[in-house]
């Protein structure tokens, strides 16, 4: 917000902006704006008020609102950037982006999404903000591990699954993703940054024998993996089979090396890597 912006301001208003712009804080809630001011509840939500009706503040959800930028002028559909308010739907709470999100930061999906997931340790109900769907993904402590930066603006992140986490989560929850045959687009999109090892260490760390069936199939199938990584992943495999894609019926040839029911054409698997 500039200098100008906020001479027409009342004091407390000023104070109140120019401390959250200050704190590249685009998104706060009433607790915020009471700490900053010093003031009660009833104090701060009537400025908040004000302030939405004169374009400066959008209202995210109930308790949670988003500073407008002073160049967009008045707006009363202002909601800001989908990440940061995942952020901020949080709070405090670990998390990182995640699934077809995390699919779409990582550059390894084609498909654009109005719906943001976020997995954490923490459980939250979905929610709509701004046009988007907000899905929580919970995962217990054990099994939250893999986050890592991204940098939504110079000096605004926010977490969200590495690039080998995120190919783990898609073969666990394929549904979140769009199917296997997105994920193993994904995947090959992605191949050469991929650290093999570091994936693997992941599948055999998550401890899930489906992830460890449709990974050790593709990496197999695709010439991404030595015989040693290979060997890791089939030393978690159990006795049951695995539908490769839970988004589809039962059917299809078993491979018993892989414990993988096989519904998906193996050449629309190819097409992938040779189309």
């Amino acid at each position: 917000m500039q200098y100008n912006s906020l001479k027409t301001l009342g004091g407390q208003s000023a104070r109140l902006f120019t401390e959250l712009n200050e704190r590249r804080a685009m998104t706060f809630t009433v607790a915020d704006a009471r700490s900053i001011l010093g003031s009660n509840a009833a104090a701060a939500r009537s400025l908040i008020a004000k302030a939405r009706r004169r374009g400066l503040v959008t209202q995210l959800k109930p308790g949670l609102y988003n500073l407008v930028p002073f160049e967009l002028g008045r707006t009363a559909t202002y909601a800001g950037d989908p990440y940061l308010i995942a952020r901020s739907v949080v709070g405090d709470a670990p998390y990182f982006l995640s699934h077809a999100t995390a699919f779409e930061l990582h550059r390894m999906s084609t498909q654009p999404h109005l719906e943001i997931f976020v997995s954490s340790p923490k459980r939250f109900r979905p929610q709509t903000i701004g046009g988007y769907r907000y899905r929580f993904v919970y995962v217990p402590e054990a099994r939250f591990f893999g986050a890592s930066r991204h940098w939504v603006t110079k000096d605004q992140s926010v977490n969200v699954s590495d690039l080998e986490r995120t190919v783990i989560d898609g073969l666990c929850r394929p549904e979140y993703v769009g199917g296997m045959t997105e994920v193993t687009r994904g995947i090959w999109m992605q191949r050469e940054q991929l650290q093999i090892d570091h994936l693997v260490a992941y599948a055999v760390r998550l401890g899930v024998g489906a992830v460890a069936s449709r990974l050790g199939f593709i990496l197999e199938r695709y010439e991404l993996a030595n015989a040693a990584q290979l060997g890791q992943l089939r030393a978690c495999l159990g006795t049951s089979y695995h539908r490769f894609d839970p988004l589809l019926p039962a059917e299809g040839r078993r491979n018993a090396r892989w414990r993988v029911q096989l519904n998906v054409a193996l050449e629309e698997l190819d097409a992938v890597r040779f189309g």
